[in-house]
């Protein structure tokens, strides 16, 4: 099998022993690793909200996947991993005006405690090159 790190200053840096994402299946399929609120700049949340935090998590996504040849459309799975379930309704309205139709398949997973006490952290997985 064939493993490309995709790499873009676009979104945060890994912190950890992982890479943004991986290319495999002669680069079609892309893995983009969990991503929080971060603002690449900066290296702090976008902000104190659920809101604001999903907007730059979907960002920093975006990111990965046009670094490694996609688009928001590319995109056909996802799992949302949230600190709090009850900030689900205010998440999925982001989610929803950033993705658009046709959605991804999707996990949400809630309760859990983040990276940096993160409020959100989403991955996917993309298409591209198709």
């Amino acid at each position: 099998m064939d493993k490309q790190m995709v790499e873009t200053s676009n979104a945060p840096a890994a912190i950890g022993p992982y890479s943004q994402a991986i290319k495999v299946s002669g680069g079609q399929l892309v893995f983009v690793s969990g991503q929080l609120g971060i603002e690449p700049a900066t290296g702090s949340f976008a902000g104190d909200t659920v809101e604001a935090q999903t907007e730059r998590a979907i960002k920093n996504v975006l990111a990965i996947v046009e670094a490694a040849g996609g688009s928001k459309t590319s995109i056909i799975k996802t799992t949302v991993y949230l600190k709090d379930l009850g900030d689900f309704a205010r998440m999925n309205e982001v989610y929803a005006w950033f993705l658009g139709e046709p959605y991804p398949a999707r996990a949400c997973v809630g309760g859990l405690e983040l990276p940096r006490n993160g409020l959100v952290e989403i991955e996917a997985i993309a298409l591209v090159g198709v």
